[in-house]
């Protein structure tokens, strides 16, 4: 048996044209090397070229410029085409070409006559115009191909840019999580201050101060604070009779100071002196705030009337003080109205800290917020009490 392999054999697939050669009646103009037109009979023409007998010699792969003329109906149909020769016969003068950068238009109209030419249908002009209006094409599929991917820089920018989206879609979703959360779970203060029990010296007479003591100083209780002087005809003012009430005498007691301290209630600090040293004081004027050592600073706030179920009395909640980073926590002991005789007034409540704060934050503005909505505390409570 002979097994020997024929290799001149050349498969069908690999011998077939690309596109189907018919003989349709034509013509192509074109300019001549002198620049005349000159017109010839097509012999064959396919959707990528035709074959004509030229007049003049050409050269092969010269690119040239055309009109290819059809009769449809009795009507001309022409259209411009761009080709280049393939192949020239110098004896017969036979020349192949092909067709370059045809319109979709040109194609589509190229392979109607073509295709009703070899099924044996009559062209009309209807037909070439109907085809002319639909889109006959569609897009290229994607062809893969392992040598285009991505390189190593290209995957990771790729995955640089999807890391970022993500990021940026994880902090949009949990500020919307969080302005939600706020709004139907936090009850915010309307206002709120660090606040301790404080006790005032007043000027028993009138005159003029000069402090003892210096601001934020410590003082115990009996200590002078601060010294102030008065005329003599302030302090008898009431008890002199008439005789006494004559105008050298007036003049001589006005002309005539008596001195006095002011000394601490309790064993106290100085938080705030209220007139300046040489200033004159009215009777009764408060002089000085003083804070008692063992005082415990809390915290005062204010809610609105429509928060009455979030501060009740041992209600937790969260606060900062102005120009503190911390969070601290405290418990409601105790709520009131600021105007009992106005029911929709709003509620003060008393916050005792956790924490001890230092007397020195006395008066500073506090961000209170009450939370009764499910937190991290609460998770974590959850958590210690089921003993996980």
């Amino acid at each position: 048996m002979n097994t020997a392999v024929n290799v001149n054999v050349v498969h069908e697939s690999e011998a077939q044209r690309q596109h189907a050669r018919v003989r349709i009646p034509a013509k192509l103009r074109y300019l001549g090397s002198n620049r005349e037109t000159l017109e010839v009979k097509v012999d064959d023409l396919s959707a990528g070229g035709l074959s004509f007998h030229a007049k003049q010699p050409l050269k092969v792969g010269e690119v040239l410029r055309g009109r290819l003329q059809f009769v449809v109906d009795n009507l001309g149909l022409s259209m411009d085409v761009e080709y280049q020769v393939r192949s020239y016969d110098a004896g017969s003068g036979r020349t192949g070409v092909q067709f370059q950068s045809l319109e979709p238009r040109d194609i589509a109209t190229l392979r109607h006559i073509i295709t009703s030419h070899l099924s044996g249908e009559l062209i009309s002009m209807g037909d070439v115009l109907g085809t002319l209006q639909r889109d006959n094409f569609t897009k290229a599929r994607k062809q893969k191909d392992n040598s285009g991917g991505l390189s190593a820089f290209g995957r990771l920018k790729a995955v640089t840019f999807s890391l970022g989206v993500f990021v940026v879609g994880v902090a949009a979703f949990g500020f919307i999580a969080k302005s939600v959360y706020n709004v139907y779970f936090v009850s915010h203060a309307q206002a709120g201050v660090v606040s301790v029990p404080t006790t005032t010296v007043t000027m028993p007479r009138d005159g003029t101060v000069q402090s003892l003591v210096e601001s934020a100083g410590s003082v115990i209780k009996g200590a002078p604070l601060a010294s102030f002087s008065t005329s003599m005809l302030d302090l008898l003012k009431g008890h002199l009779d008439d005789q006494q009430l004559d105008p050298s005498k007036v003049e001589e007691l006005f002309g005539k100071q008596m001195s006095g301290t002011l000394t601490s209630p309790c064993d106290c600090v100085v938080a705030k002196q209220l007139v300046d040293d040489g200033q004159y004081a009215a009777k009764g004027a408060p002089i000085f705030e003083l804070v008692p050592r063992t005082a415990v600073p809390t915290v005062e706030a204010r809610f609105s009337y429509r928060q009455f179920e979030d501060v009740r009395p041992g209600s937790r909640v969260h606060f900062q003080i102005a120009g503190e980073d911390e969070i601290r926590l405290g418990q409601i002991v105790s709520s009131a109205s600021l105007n009992s005789a106005d029911l929709s007034s709003d509620i003060r409540v008393q916050i005792k800290p956790d924490a001890a704060l230092p007397a020195e934050l006395a008066g500073r503005p506090v961000a209170v917020d009450s939370n009764r909505g499910p937190s991290l505390d609460w998770l974590i409570d959850k958590a210690v009490a089921r003993g996980l």
